[in-house]
C-alpha cells in the first residue's frame, strides 16, 4: 500500500518569507509597468542610432550595472547587433584598444554619478563617439553628457533596507533586452539569422534547417504515381535507415501524392488486397503536406505535431521532390 500523504504545515516563519518575496516581486513588477509607460522617443532614437551603427555597441557599466551590462551585450550580440562589454576601469588601462570609429557607446549607471564611467566621457568625446545612456534622470553628470537618455526614473529599490541594486538593475535589463528585441525588427533578424548564432544545443538543432536533417538520394523512395503498389514495393526496397513513406510523381517529376507503410498495413487489414496490383494514385494522399529545405526544424516540429503526421516531403521551388523528413529523425528535438 502507498503511504498516505501527510498534509504540508507552513510554518509561521516560512510564511512571512514567503509573503516578502511575493511583495518583492510585485514591487519590481510595478516598477517595470511604470517604466513601460514611461518611454518616450528617446527610446526611438537610441534604436536608430544603435541599428545604423556601423561599427560595434560598446557597453559599460560597474557593479551590479555592468553585470547587467554584459547581459545585455550577449543579448545585443546574439540578435544581430555587434557588441562588447567594457570595464570602464580597463578600458582607462588598455581596453580602449578595442574601440574604433562608427562604434556607438551604452552605458550604464542608475545614479549617472558613477566615477569610473564619468572619467571614460571626456575621453569618448575626444573620440566624437555618441553615448546613449540608461540611467535614472536626464539631470545627472552621465544624463547630461549623453546623446540620448533612457531615463529610468526614481525607482525604489526592493529589501528592508533599501541599499541593494535591485529594482534598478532588474529596469536596466529589461530596457537593454526592448533595446535587443526592438533593433533586431528593424534590421529584419530572422530565425535562421538566430540560428547561426546558436550552432549548439537543443536551440540550436531546433533552429537548424530542413535541409541539415532531411533523408535525401537512396535514403528516400520516390515513384510514378502510375506504378502499382507492388510494383512500387518491390522494386524500391532500400538497404539501411528506410522511410516509411513513398513520395509519388506525376509525369513531369512533381510530387503529386504520399503513401506510406501504414496505408499498405490499412488496406490488408481491410481485405482490399486486389487493390496492390491497382495505380498507386488510387489510394495515395493526394497534395500532401510539404516544407522547403531553407524552412527551421522549430517549423516542422510544428507543422508534425499539429496535423498529426509522421512524414513531410521536402520539394523545391518548383515541387519536386528532394528529400524526406521523417518524425524518428526528430527525437531528441522536440
Amino acid at each position: 500500500m502507498s503511504a498516505v500523504p501527510e498534509h504540508t504545515i507552513v510554518s509561521a516563519s516560512r510564511l512571512a518569507q514567503l509573503r516578502e518575496a511575493r511583495e518583492i516581486i510585485v514591487h519590481e513588477g510595478q516598477a517595470l509597468l511604470g517604466l513601460a509607460r514611461r518611454l518616450d522617443t528617446q527610446f526611438c532614437e537610441a534604436v536608430d542610432l544603435l541599428a545604423a551603427c556601423g561599427g560595434c555597441t560598446m557597453v559599460t557599466g560597474v557593479g551590479k550595472a555592468g553585470l547587467i551590462g554584459r547581459k545585455i551585450t550577449a543579448t545585443l550580440s546574439s540578435t544581430g547587433t555587434r557588441a562588447h562589454f567594457v570595464h570602464p576601469t580597463e578600458a582607462l588601462h588598455g581596453d580602449l584598444g578595442c574601440v574604433g570609429p562608427g562604434d556607438v557607446w551604452l552605458m550604464l549607471s542608475n545614479s549617472g554619478e558613477t566615477e569610473e564611467i564619468l572619467r571614460l566621457l571626456p575621453i569618448i568625446r575626444e573620440r566624437d563617439l555618441p553615448i546613449v545612456a540608461i540611467t535614472a534622470s536626464d539631470a545627472s553628470s552621465l544624463g547630461a553628457a549623453a546623446d540620448i537618455t533612457i531615463q529610468l526614473g526614481r525607482l525604489v529599490e526592493v529589501g528592508a533596507h533599501g541599499l541593494a541594486p535591485t529594482t534598478s538593475t532588474t529596469a536596466m535589463l529589461a530596457i537593454g533586452d526592448a533595446l535587443a528585441m526592438v533593433i533586431s525588427q528593424v534590421r529584419n533578424f530572422t530565425p535562421q539569422q538566430f540560428a547561426a548564432f546558436h550552432p549548439g544545443g537543443s536551440l540550436g538543432r531546433r533552429l537548424a534547417s530542413v535541409k541539415d536533417i532531411m533523408r535525401s538520394g537512396d535514403q528516400v523512395r520516390i515513384a510514378s504515381e502510375s506504378a502499382t503498389i507492388r510494383e512500387v514495393f518491390v522494386t524500391l526496397s532500400r538497404p539501411g535507415r528506410r522511410t516509411g513513406a513513398v513520395m509519388l510523381v506525376d509525369g513531369d517529376g512533381l510530387l503529386s501524392g504520399l503513401f506510406t507503410d501504414s496505408d499498405l498495413a490499412r488496406l490488408l487489414e481491410h481485405r482490399r488486397d486486389e487493390q496492390i496490383d491497382h495505380p498507386i494514385s488510387e489510394v495515395m494522399t493526394v497534395r500532401p503536406l510539404t516544407i522547403g529545405p531553407d524552412a527551421i526544424l522549430e517549423e516542422v516540429l510544428q507543422l508534425l505535431g499539429s496535423r498529426h503526421v509522421s512524414e513531410l516531403p521536402v520539394v523545391d521551388a518548383a515541387g519536386h521532390p528532394i528529400g524526406l523528413v521523417d518524425i524518428t529523425d526528430l527525437i531528441g528535438i522536440g
